[in-house]
């Protein structure tokens, strides 16, 4: 269910309350028929508050920022035990990244588990997240976004979601907005809830347990309240579900029977022909789990081992460009499909107390710790290209005396996986109070600390494996590594005949002694024997640690005792300082660090800075309770900056509010707001790392781009000695790269501007609505690109002279090596080169409808016109627009209607967004055969949710509910979009409330 207003806030505690549970209201606008704050500790019409996006306390919840605001008992209702789950259902939170990305190989080292959540589409590091108005340690090393499964669901009473002009009022990080997760306060007695939802398929479990107790005492002056949760969310893997596993998964591959897909053809781009089409047992098509063996050194397996011992040939089944095949005994590709939910077990404790000591001094602390750990299986090693000699013992009898190559995927080693425990700290002490009836103060201290530790499972020792699979017969008879007889052996690096054969190098022992080397047997699935597993396999571990620090005190009040405006209006003020520290560091495990493992070499970093600020803000009421002039508002706000790491910043907004009568409201704010790098664009070593990349400027691709691309790539190649009428790359590996910062980074900035309308009519009791249209900016936009788009960008600009060009390495000719042209290295690091832009417009409508027999119903909307998203890679670049593409829709709707009678309450919500691009506009433009026009885009998402409650008694309650009533599944050729592969989702739950008032 869902609740919007124009802005909430935090509240001013009361003195004394009792956890009421919250109800389903209309907008909160100024003047709406019976305003209720969803909150446990209601607050009168009329009551001074302070709402998200300002520090001035306000007569009423009227705002001009658009502020979408959304209630406990819309989150209980969603079924889900997992917030951002529950908010990337909004659409302005449609690009978050839930447990469903951050699974299984689709995880960034260390994302295993995360919920991050990312306003407007315009990255996680823009959305700056708050509790209660103040700032969270992040979730992340180096960045500054903030893990949502450490903020517990049920002590949540709000979550506002503001657009724009945020930098002005809260600092750097906000340039798209801010979400502010309010608390529950005042909390006097106890409820407890416990839940548990399982899918159709028996499978992805969900179970949540929360207990929340509060005393007031000191004649009810004071408050303390404890709060415990614990959420366990099952792992999920994508063979539990038929369609993602064996040979029926589908996906988009180039068409086989596509002549534009062929070497050396030379037709026209564009022939009518799909370039790519859905195919089922699909396969790689140079390897296999059983070890492809490769007797002519062609780079195609001719054998493998059979389950007998036998050697059966190498079935290569129909060929699919680039680097698969149909059919077959090759290596499914849905194999290395792996989980598609991570396990996660969460536990947070949170403490909340203040006193009232006088009507000028109220102390109050908080305290908070979280523990998540997670869990998921990702790929398995795998090789290419081994090169094993003539006299290797295990080499089939057959094959003895020959030379060989070697293809495998090691399923028999283990999946790899990440284990990863994060613990949050977080504390508040301050001090707040009245001084007389027009000024009032804060000042507060805020320490967080987050410690991750990252166990990987499974991983391989790259010495040891090299030198386990160069077994010989020693002279007993007996099978031994090579090094066991000869200490001044060196076992053999992966031969690469793709730049025209010979041993790479060579790889000496490190991480053991010779003579302790077990030897390993790759000919056959399962044929390595558990002490060689043991032998090259190992976990490591890295560790990070976070820490923030936040001192700010302000001043707010009006200067109603000098003056008035017409009608009554006070000139309202804040202003206020603030010093943040951030830390952050990582430390890999010794073994990574060195680059002895099969992923990464990865690097120690970590840095840190601190930033100094002063802000202020101004409230005008110029006019009020006048002929055309119900309210007529303007404010304004101005931060400064000084960066330990950039130096100095400024941000400001200004913004109107007028209503010619009290049914109509016309808003507006412009604001500016920087972001300045985070520890980890900044201060990141070089680690290495490995991607796929198909290389832009292959025949085939060439129409795939901009109209720059194919000039580009004729210069770039014949610059490189390569023929580019008949260049292709044909490589099926992962190429090897190099990942930091830069520490020459500058802050970003944005300009952002609303302009809406609300409208309350008094003849139309109960509805409210409001319209917003929002219009974001970035320039010298802070960018790092994956490689894919390093590569792509470089062709794709007006000219080679560009920052992407120069992070691509590709093999020159002119040296005397073969395949010249191609890719063969690539640095990723973030820079000052992109823009963004975003515009839409948001809809926010709500209707309450009290009926004396029939009940009450409340119908609630929340949809999204995105007008622009685009993206500028370098400046005088043109535009790219992703409008339209995927977790980008066109149309986005959110919906309950809700109907409560008595002591029930069903609920009917419904999801939708329209369908998007299977590829990009760039290349759907570009490429009108790109892929047949039944698939050009994904269908529609379209979720529907039911959820019953009732009031058994006083302090019972039962509640159930089924999401995505008719299953909605993943469209063809996808496991997650635009819906995920859960299925549909049953849950129960019970609560209970002892004291106070039911």
């Amino acid at each position: 269910m869902t609740f919007t207003s124009p802005a909430l806030g935090q509240t001013t505690p009361a003195s004394n309350s009792s956890p009421v549970e919250p109800t389903s209201t209309p907008s909160a606008v100024a003047n709406a028929p019976q305003p209720t704050v969803l909150a446990a500790e209601p607050a009168a019409s009329g009551a001074e508050i302070v709402v998200t996006g300002s520090r001035i306390r306000r007569p009423d919840f009227s705002s001009p920022n658009p502020v979408i605001s959304i209630g406990a008992q819309q989150i209980e209702e969603s079924g889900t035990t997992n917030l951002t789950d529950f908010l990337t259902g909004y659409p302005a939170l449609q690009g978050s990244s839930g447990s469903d990305q951050n699974s299984g190989s689709g995880a960034g080292i260390g994302y295993t588990g995360l919920n991050l959540l990312n306003l407007r589409n315009l990255g996680t590091d823009r959305t700056l997240v708050l509790v209660d108005g103040r700032r969270h340690v992040s979730g992340v090393p180096g960045s500054q976004a903030v893990d949502i499964n450490t903020i517990p669901t049920d002590l949540v009473e709000r979550v506002d979601i503001l657009t724009g002009g945020a930098s002005a009022i809260y600092g750097a990080d906000g340039v798209t907005g801010v979400v502010n997760f309010v608390l529950k306060k005042n909390f006097q007695g106890l409820t407890a809830r416990a839940q548990a939802g399982i899918s159709q398929y028996g499978d992805a479990g969900q179970r949540l347990f929360s207990v929340t107790a509060g005393h007031n005492f000191a004649g009810n002056r004071g408050n303390i309240a404890i709060a415990f949760e614990h959420g366990e969310e099952d792992r999920l893997d994508s063979r539990s579900r038929k369609r993602l596993s064996g040979t029926e998964r589908v996906g988009f591959y180039l068409n086989p029977d596509d002549p534009e897909n062929q070497p050396g053809y030379t037709g026209p781009a564009n022939n009518g022909i799909p370039d790519y089409v859905p195919l089922n047992n699909v396969r790689y098509f140079d390897t296999n789990r059983e070890g492809g063996i490769d007797t002519d050194f062609d780079g195609f397996p001719n054998f493998f081992v059979g389950n007998g011992g036998q050697l059966v040939p190498f079935d290569s089944g129909r060929f699919v460009p680039d680097f698969y095949q149909q059919g077959g005994n090759a290596t499914l590709v849905s194999d290395y499909s792996n989980d598609l939910l991570p396990k996660i077990r969460r536990n947070v404790v949170n403490v909340i107390t203040h006193f009232d000591v006088s009507p000028a001094l109220t102390l109050f602390a908080e305290g908070k710790y979280a523990r998540n750990k997670s869990f998921s299986l990702g790929q398995p090693t795998f090789d290419y290209y081994l090169l094993i000699p003539g006299d290797n013992a295990y080499l089939p009898t057959a094959l003895a005396g020959n030379d060989v190559l070697v293809n495998r995927d090691n399923f028999d080693f283990g999946q790899r996986g990440e284990s990863i425990k994060r613990e949050t700290m977080r504390g508040v002490i301050g001090a707040r109070g009245d001084l007389g009836a027009h000024a009032n103060y804060e000042v507060s201290y805020v320490y967080g600390q987050t410690k991750v530790t990252n166990h990987y499972v499974n991983d391989v020792l790259t010495d040891r494996y090299y030198a386990a699979i160069d077994a010989v017969t020693g002279p007993n008879g007996q099978i031994t590594c090579r090094i066991n007889l000869d200490p001044t052996a060196t076992p053999y690096q992966p031969y690469n005949y793709t730049r025209g054969g010979g041993v790479e190098g060579k790889f000496a022992p490190v991480t053991f002694t010779p003579g302790s080397c077990v030897p390993l047997n790759l000919f056959g699935e399962g044929a390595p024997s558990a002490a060689a597993l043991d032998f090259v396999t190992a976990d490591t571990t890295d560790r990070s640690k976070i820490t923030q620090q936040v001192l700010s005190g302000s001043l707010a009040g009006d200067f109603g005792q000098y003056f008035s405006f017409p009608g009554g209006g006070k000139l309202g003020f804040a202003l206020g300082a603030e010093y943040r520290k951030e830390k952050s560091s990582f430390v890999p495990d010794p073994l990574a660090a060195k680059g002895y493992t099969f992923g990464n070499a990865l690097s120690a970093d970590g840095g840190k800075f601190d930033v100094k600020e002063a802000f202020a803000e101004l409230r005008a009421p110029l006019l009020k309770d006048l002929p055309f002039a119900h309210n007529l508002e303007f404010g304004a706000a101005l931060r400064l900056s000084d960066y330990s790491t950039i130096g100095h910043t400024k941000a400001y907004k200004f913004d109107g509010s007028w209503s010619p009568v009290r049914d109509i409201t016309f808003n507006g704010t412009y604001s500016t707001a920087v972001r300045a790098p985070n520890i980890g664009e900044l201060f990141s070593g070089l680690s290495q790392t490995f991607n796929f990349i198909t290389d832009p400027c292959n025949l085939n691709q060439l129409q795939n781009g901009t109209s720059y691309r194919a000039a580009n790539c004729t210069a770039l190649l014949n610059s490189l000695g390569a023929t580019p009428a008949t260049y292709r790359d044909p490589r099926s590996t992962n190429l090897p790269g190099f990942v930091g910062g830069n520490p020459g980074l500058k802050a970003e900035t944005a300009k952002t501007w609303t302009a809406g309308i609300v409208l309350q009519p008094r003849f139309f009791s109960g509805f409210t609505a409001r319209v917003d249209y929002y219009d974001i900016r970035l320039k010298q936009a802070i960018n790092t690109v994956s490689a894919q788009q390093v590569a792509d960008l470089c062709v794709d600009q007006p000219t080679l002279n560009n920052a992407f060009c120069n992070a691509i390495v590709r093999q020159s000719g002119t040296t005397g090596t073969a395949d010249p042209g191609n890719i063969v290295s690539f640095t990723v690091a973030p820079q000052n080169v992109a823009q963004f832009r975003t515009a839409g417009v948001d809809l926010n409508l709500n209707y309450r409808l009290r009926t004396a027999r029939a009940g009450t119903f409340s119908l609630n909307m929340i949809g999204n016109y995105l007008k622009r998203l685009e993206f500028v890679g370098t400046p005088g670049a043109d535009a790219t627009n992703t409008r339209g593409e995927a977790y980008a829709p066109k149309y986005t709707l959110n919906s309950d209607l809700t109907w409560n009678i008595g002591r029930f309450t069903f609920n009917y919500g419904l999801l939708y967004f329209s369908k998007t691009s299977r590829f990009s506009n760039q290349t759907t433009a570009a490429n009108p055969d790109v892929v047949a026009p039944e698939y050009l885009f994904y269908k529609e998402h379209w979720q529907h949710d039911l959820y019953a409650k009732v009031d058994v008694a006083k302090k019972f309650e039962f509640y159930g509910g089924v999401n995505n009533v008719l299953n909605q599944k993943p469209d063809i050729g996808t496991s997650t979009y635009p819906v995920n592969s859960l299925g549909r989702f049953f849950y129960t739950g019970v609560r209970l409330k002892l004291g106070g008032k039911s």
